[in-house]
């Protein structure tokens, strides 16, 4: 490959709740001038809520756009402008989950379909739990289901697809690697 691929710029096409649509428009290597459908969204953090005991906290919510519930581990979208990522993380821990996480460490960091949107998502480990009020933010949020889930049934839960959510696989994986080679 000779060059660099060049961000021309982009037409707005749509601007949502959460998402913006754009036709964003390239030049390839050799010149050839290329467009592409963009989504836009302000990135996600989420927070495996580990107890220490082999068992991690997650919520069964709603999912429009799949039309179905999810069972996921506590996250929302970074959608408070200039707010750290770890901040979100505690935010969100609370509001879903009722919890607070006395240590809140970087777990993994992945961006979510990179062909067709920008999203980039940080998930956390969360631990030295307590509880606090839930402070419920939306519909999903008011009619999710609060679940405890042991470590040793995520591989299953993976396999026969109970568990879909890729947030989830990757924290959950992260987490159950991390506890296999030693340590929280």
């Amino acid at each position: 490959m000779i060059g660099e691929f060049r961000y021309l710029g982009e037409e707005p096409i749509f601007d949502g709740y959460i998402i913006k649509v754009a036709n964003g428009r390239f030049a390839a290597p050799d010149g050839t001038v290329f467009e592409r459908d963009i989504v836009r969204h302000p990135g996600a953090v989420s927070v495996v809520p580990y107890h220490g005991d082999g068992t991690v906290t997650m919520v069964r919510q709603y999912r429009a756009a799949l039309d179905m519930l999810l069972l996921e581990i506590p996250a929302g979208k970074r959608d408070v402008a200039d707010e750290e990522p770890v901040l979100t993380a505690h935010r969100e821990l609370a509001e879903e989950v009722g919890l607070r996480a006395g240590r809140m460490e970087p777990l993994v960091e992945f961006v979510n379909s990179a062909g067709f949107t920008d999203e980039y998502s940080h998930v956390f480990l969360g631990t030295e739990l307590s509880v606090v009020e839930r402070d419920v933010q939306g519909i999903e949020e008011e009619n999710l289901t609060i679940e405890r889930i042991n470590l040793d049934d995520v591989p299953a839960m993976i396999a026969d697809h109970r568990l879909l959510d890729i947030k989830s696989i990757i924290g959950l994986t992260m987490l159950i690697s991390r506890l296999g080679a030693g340590g929280v």
